[in-house]
């Protein structure tokens, strides 16, 4: 009998070991996020006010670092800032099982709950609203990046299914009021509805000035975003239909054929290249910032002077910025028509 018995305890070890294992399993890049999270519980996009990697082994001293960063108030949903630490960890966490991961990802849907203003707009910054990181904030996508997650954890779906049910109540009620935020920053122009802007004043919901080159204006990368929030709701509301289909009218009104932006060599710059638009006959495009109530496109240098040509602005800022993208091409030939069909007799 001894031996069925020495067996049977090898068998409780390994299983026991199998499951504590798998508990503090680690993943480099999750285990990084857990050393960044801020005390709010949202994450900075930066590390010494520089972009980083989560995929690096980071040295003893610079933990030290990481540890006095982390006290900081400069959490934010910049560049896909704490949203994508989420999306992370509870994909990790559903393969590791760490119930830190979870929990480090629950308090950064807190932390996104806590940001969102009464207005249902979202700050890019939080808790740290100085200057324009106050303002309601659809530049990079950053309040739509938000509202994605919280719709995730509202209807248990994409790897949010495993937060804390407590929640999902919250998160819908946000969702909700973003949506709201969404309906009421619309821009009329002479009584139409048209598109939205980068960024709105954060208690007049007003389109606002950003960076200096970043003006209150028609945005053609960010429209395309929020519309296609919109278009994912379950059961749109005829406010929410009617901003799609608006927002989408505009899209096609301002699109540019024919043209499209190439780097053409520029030996004597600072890249050896330079942007230019040249004509296309393939191509459809829209420019980054048009004017309200003219629809121009148009373009800024770090003065704030606005400029109709974007060979009329600094090489510096004419090649550090998107100015024009295809940003709506698949929205226009797909996902609209596709959502359309859906929702016309609504």
């Amino acid at each position: 009998m001894k031996p069925a018995k020495n067996l049977s305890n090898i068998i409780v070890s390994f299983i026991a070991c199998s499951f504590f294992a798998q508990v503090d399993a680690q993943d480099l890049q999750a285990d990084n996020m857990l050393l960044f999270q801020r005390g709010s519980g949202g994450w900075s996009k930066q590390f010494k006010g520089k972009s980083f990697s989560y995929n690096v082994e980071f040295s003893a001293d610079q933990k030290t670092d990481i540890a006095m960063e982390a006290k900081k108030d400069d959490a934010n949903i910049d560049n896909g800032s704490t949203t994508k630490e989420i999306r992370y960890l509870v994909r990790t966490y559903k393969k590791i099982s760490n119930p830190k991961y979870l929990a480090a990802a629950e308090n950064g849907v807190r932390y996104l709950l806590k940001a969102q203003y009464k207005n249902g707009g979202w700050p890019q910054y939080y808790p740290d609203r100085s200057s324009y990181r106050g303002q309601v904030t659809f530049n990079d996508n950053a309040m739509i990046n938000a509202l994605r997650i919280l719709q995730d954890v509202a209807l248990k779906q994409n790897d949010l299914e495993t937060v804390n049910e407590a929640l999902i109540e919250p998160s819908a009620d946000a969702v909700s009021k973003g949506i709201d935020c969404i309906i009421k920053t619309q821009i009329r122009v002479d009584g139409k509805l048209t598109a939205w802007c980068q960024q709105y004043d954060e208690f007049t919901l007003k389109p606002a000035k950003a960076r200096a080159y970043e003006l209150p204006s028609l945005s053609g990368s960010e429209t395309v975003n929020i519309i296609e929030f919109l278009m994912s709701q379950p059961n749109p509301s005829p406010q929410v239909i009617e901003a799609v289909n608006k927002g989408v009218e505009w899209l096609r009104l301002v699109q540019i054929t024919g043209y499209k932006v190439v780097d053409i060599p520029a030996p004597d710059t600072e890249k050896g290249k330079d942007k230019q638009l040249v004509a296309d006959n393939t191509s459809t495009i829209w420019a980054r910032y048009y004017e309200i109530g003219t629809n121009k496109p148009f373009f800024c240098d770090r003065d704030g002077i606005v400029k109709y040509s974007m060979q009329d602005i600094g090489y510096e800022r004419r090649n550090g910025y998107a100015w024009y993208g295809a940003w709506a091409k698949k929205l226009l030939e797909t996902d609209f028509p596709s959502w359309d069909k859906k929702n016309v007799n609504n």
